[in-house]
């Protein structure tokens, strides 16, 4: 039920990031181009709750990880789609 959400209501701010020693910025922008394409792997007959869990959870498996910073964003891009099509098969 996708249309029931809006994308925008799990986008980060800057603020909302936590202290990354000055790339707050960066690592707000990287997690939200995630979590757009997650949201764009999303089926949109899906249900609310499996999707909260499943775009919540790239900032619960990113939050801290110098990999935010550190990674090229093709890499991230790659993790993410792995990570969606794999939670996605656990709800199918």
């Amino acid at each position: 039920m996708k249309d029931l959400l809006n994308v925008q209501d799990y986008l980060f701010a800057v603020q909302d990031v936590g202290d990354w020693e000055g790339d707050e910025e960066h690592v707000a922008e990287t997690l939200n181009d995630l979590i757009h394409m997650a949201w764009d792997r999303l089926p949109d007959d899906l249900d609310c709750d499996s999707i909260d869990e499943i775009i919540n959870g790239i900032w619960e498996h990113l939050r801290g990880d110098m990999a935010v910073i550190e990674a090229d964003f093709e890499e991230l891009a790659d993790w993410c789609i792995h990570y969606v099509d794999s939670a996605l098969d656990e709800k199918m």
